[in-house]
């Protein structure tokens, strides 16, 4: 299984200059492999095959008067911004065809200078390496110092460099890990757990605990709110107003990071405790469209089960989904009648039929458990479908964008 690990840089004064034309190089080839494909489709022509970019807007580019500087950089960032330019269409293509799964994904647009995000990518072709001082050497850039947290399980076979908008630098490492390895981390458990998400707790299992919800950003709201209030009274483009935008995009960056190890920590707690894992399958999309989006965003429940699901497929863990129309806040856990709809402010409830007292949220909890089939009879024996695996693949680089890496 392919994850990143994510590590915070500290490049000198001389290397953000470098760093900064990087991603400035990297972002031209980008837009220009961009406006080509726009001007054959409008011209009614084929799309250009790799090599003729590859041919046209580097090797001949680089020796033009208007794109001589292209040659400042290490080749493969250029090369490898071409190859985003094509996996972008082919996920644009294969989205307008049903082929690909999710949302609807749209055509690549220009990249600008502006973005909250500056990245580039180095393959091992690039010849860079980490140092035995513990330094990332990059081609063209130098040895920047890295902030390690922990060591690297494994060799890794491509590091992305990344700006956010708080101005800070990160190394991104694709690393391959190793199954046995990872499982001999986890200890044996057949413990299974069902999970209710929510805004007053985070999260409740069925075996009764009750998660507080951190609510990290109505906590940071009055210092975000002033800092942004200051830089809207500063002039447009002046250098005040690039301070006060970097002072509100810090702001942020700590609400994002203490949000994210927040899940990092209880996702790897329950999956180290437990054998099987169940949450329902929420439509935060909707949810969030509604007069709870900002509470709804502020949990992030998204992310959280996003952690659930890659760390219960590397540890070699079970992690089902239970379908989003369940009812599992309107059914008995104990005698399974189905005691219609209850509002929101209905947080506890007695069943007509058997008379159970049931809290809303560990009740709804139970049934997640239930329904996801991880129930057991006394003698073992499962009472409902079999599990589903979690799908497996690789952990896409725009969940480490600001954070610690993944766990």
């Amino acid at each position: 299984m392919q994850l990143r690990y994510a590590f915070r840089l500290d490049p000198t004064p001389g290397q953000r200059i470098a760093l900064a034309r990087a991603f400035g190089c990297a972002r031209v080839v980008y837009n220009d492999a961009v406006a080509a494909r726009e001007r054959a489709w409008a011209a009614g022509q084929p799309f250009p095959t790799a090599a003729v970019p590859s041919k046209t807007l580097l090797t001949e580019a680089k020796k033009s008067r208007e794109r001589h500087w292209l040659g400042e950089v290490s080749a493969v960032v250029l090369q490898q911004a071409l190859r985003d330019v094509e996996t972008a269409y082919r996920n644009f293509f294969a989205s307008l065809k049903g082929k690909r799964k999710g949302p609807k994904v749209g055509a690549p647009r220009l990249k600008s200078r502006k973005d909250a995000r500056q990245a580039i990518r180095f393959t091992a072709n690039a010849r860079w390496k980490i140092t035995a001082a513990g330094r990332l050497n990059l081609p063209k850039i130098g040895e920047v110092r890295v902030k390690w947290s922990r060591s690297l399980p494994a060799v890794p076979s491509s590091v992305t460099v990344m700006k956010d908008a708080a101005g800070r630098y990160f190394a991104s490492f694709v690393i391959d890990t190793d199954p046995t390895a990872d499982a001999a981390r986890m200890p044996d458990t057949d413990q299974t757990v069902g999970i209710d998400l929510g805004l007053i707790h985070f999260a409740v299992l069925s075996d009764g605990t009750k998660i507080d919800s951190p609510r990290f950003l109505r906590r940071a709201e009055k210092k975000l709110k002033k800092a942004q209030r200051e830089l809207s009274r500063k002039q447009k483009s002046s250098k005040n107003r690039a301070k006060a935008r970097l002072k509100v995009a810090r702001a942020h960056a700590r609400v994002a990071d203490a949000r994210r190890e927040f899940h990092h920590q209880l996702s790897t707690k329950v999956i180290r405790e437990n054998k099987a894992v169940a949450v329902e399958d929420l439509a935060v999309g909707g949810l969030a469209r509604t007069r709870l989006a900002k509470s709804i965003h502020d949990a992030g429940w998204s992310q959280f089960v996003h952690m659930l699901a890659y760390k219960a497929a590397r540890y070699g863990r079970i992690f089902v989904k239970v379908g989003r129309f369940e009812p599992t806040s309107q059914v008995c856990s104990d005698c399974g009648h189905h005691d219609g709809p209850k509002p929101l402010n209905v947080r506890e409830w007695t069943c007509t039929a058997c008379g159970t007292v049931h809290d809303r949220d560990h009740n709804a909890a139970i049934n997640v458990k239930q329904a996801a089939g991880l129930a057991v009879t006394a003698c073992g024996a499962q009472v409902r479908p079999e599990r589903v695996p979690a799908q497996r693949g690789e952990a896409g680089s725009h969940g480490i964008r600001t954070g610690a890496p993944a766990a």
